[in-house]
């Protein structure tokens, strides 16, 4: 199932090289406010908060007032904070713990700045400031969409054909009601016909522990990848459609603290395939099947630490996932999977930064239909190197390692807008080098018929050097250049970080 439940997976890693000083260019750091890739800076305030005194003593907190949020419920930003009203700390703790509450606000992704000031009433009683800048919520994103896994094997494997293309509108519309709730709605056209729904609900309890994530879609494909031959997948394209999917999910959510997130999930899933899908591979859905149907009962459980999520730089975010396939509903498939990722990221000195990615995946079935394979190759789950290949097998893991510099950081001012949410674009250059492996268990059926067997069973690594650009609203934009240990080097494009 993991080609279709799997492809949201996020992962990477291993290795890393030495890298070659650089001088910095630009404006380092101007201003002063919560540094963060996505956030405005202001003028004449320091980085470290000043509240701090050479004698250890405690403080108290006095009130907290919220400037600010035009939309947001004050509610939704005092519950990331570590600190209540009438709470006391030592004085020289203050500065760290106000400094984790500005990530914890700005990882709400709906700020473009966020900075919490202590002021100073008396010598052992302060009030915290707490001021945000709001994000732009609604987003109409037109739909212009390869229908192949990446940009590198839509042009490398079928020759940058336009005509391979998806095109509709997606709609994004974050912090709805002001309670950081989200929906997005998808209707596309073209190779593959989807419309999909999904709305989230961080909290629904007093507590703002408890939360919900309802999600529908439909899926028409008229352009199936049907088999694999070397690695790499084969199309069947007609005028009529090949395949159609249905799903239904709804996930409870429980985030007992700060940085710890879990997830109860089940969902329903209704697959049924064409005569000439099925003339084309009779084990796509199983043998004699046209049409397959399952539930999934998951749990998930996150443990996020990171500094910035959309282009982290320090901490560390933990993963793992335990799936049972065919809970109630299991005539057609019944499996179970499970996956866990490791993401370590360390902020070093002179600007450079090194990040470091394990994944690894395991299901207890080796028999089951070509649809429902383990995959490594599809999103972010890849071997740097092996972008165009998929390599599929029951057991697999991954592990990335990047070492970076960062050569140039400069937040640009448009004077000019009237819309706040705007006005200031930051903008860092990273120079990287960088290091992969992976390792993919084959499916019996594979080795006894001797194909697809030159990836799989062995070690695949990996190496290159590249560029990263990062902007404002998580825009993050990779160059590379990759070795990998087969010999064969080459350009690739992504977008969005690394892991």
């Amino acid at each position: 199932m993991i080609r279709c439940v799997y492809q949201n997976i996020r992962t990477l890693v291993m290795l890393g090289g030495l890298f070659f000083l650089i001088p910095v260019s630009g404006k380092e750091n101007p201003g002063g406010v919560y540094h963060a890739l996505d956030s405005v800076k202001k003028n004449n305030r320091s980085k470290t908060h000043s509240y701090t005194d050479s004698a250890d003593y405690f403080v108290t907190i006095n009130r907290i007032f919220v400037l600010g949020n035009r939309l947001t419920r004050e509610s939704i930003i005092l519950r990331e904070l570590s600190l209540k009203t009438g709470d006391s700390i030592l004085n020289r703790d203050l500065p760290r713990i106000l400094e984790k509450d500005e990530n914890k606000l700005f990882n709400l992704h709906l700020f473009n700045a966020v900075e919490i000031r202590p002021l100073e009433l008396q010598p052992e009683k302060v009030d915290l400031l707490v001021e945000v800048n709001e994000r732009w919520f609604t987003f109409p994103v037109p739909i212009f969409q390869l229908s192949d896994r990446n940009f590198n094997e839509w042009w490398e494997n079928y020759n940058h054909d336009f005509n391979r293309v998806n095109y509709g509108l997606k709609l994004y519309q974050y912090n709805m009601r002001g309670r950081n709730e989200t929906m997005i709605f998808t209707a596309q056209f073209g190779y593959v016909r989807s419309f999909e729904l999904m709305y989230r609900i961080p909290y629904f309890d007093k507590r703002q522990k408890q939360g919900l994530i309802f999600r529908t879609d439909y899926v028409d494909a008229k352009n199936v990848a049907y088999r694999t031959d070397d690695h790499k997948l084969t199309f069947l394209e007609t005028d009529k459609v090949l395949r159609n999917t249905r799903g239904l999910e709804l996930t409870y959510t429980y985030r007992n603290s700060f940085y710890n997130h879990h997830q109860l999930g089940y969902s329903f899933r209704r697959t049924s395939i064409s005569d000439s899908l099925y003339a084309s591979n009779p084990d796509y859905l199983g043998t004699e099947n046209k049409l397959q149907k399952f539930d999934v009962l998951s749990y998930e459980f996150i443990s996020d630490h990171r500094d910035v999520i959309a282009y982290p730089l320090s901490g560390y975010r933990f993963l793992f996932h335990l799936q049972k396939v065919g809970f109630a509903v299991s005539e057609d498939l019944e499996k179970l999977d499970a996956w866990v990722s490791y993401a370590r990221y360390i902020e070093m000195k002179r600007n450079f930064f090194l990040s470091n990615f394990s994944f690894a995946y395991w299901s207890n079935k080796n028999d089951i239909p070509y649809f429902n394979f383990g995959v490594m190759g599809y999103n972010r789950v890849f071997v740097r190197g092996y972008e165009v290949n998929v390599v599929e097998g029951p057991m697999y893991i991954l592990n990335k390692t990047t070492l970076k510099k960062r050569i140039f950081h400069r937040v640009y001012s448009m004077n000019g807008t009237r819309l706040k949410q705007f006005k200031h674009i930051p903008f860092s250059i990273f120079l990287k080098t960088y290091a992969d492996f992976g390792y993919v268990k084959n499916y019996p059926v594979y080795t006894e018929n001797e194909i697809n067997t030159r990836l799989s069973n062995s070690l695949l690594a990996g190496t290159g050097a590249g560029i990263d650009i990062v902007s404002s609203y998580d825009i993050v934009l990779r160059f590379e250049y990759t070795l990998n240990n087969e010999g064969h080097a080459g350009f690739f494009f992504h977008i969005k970080k690394e892991f």
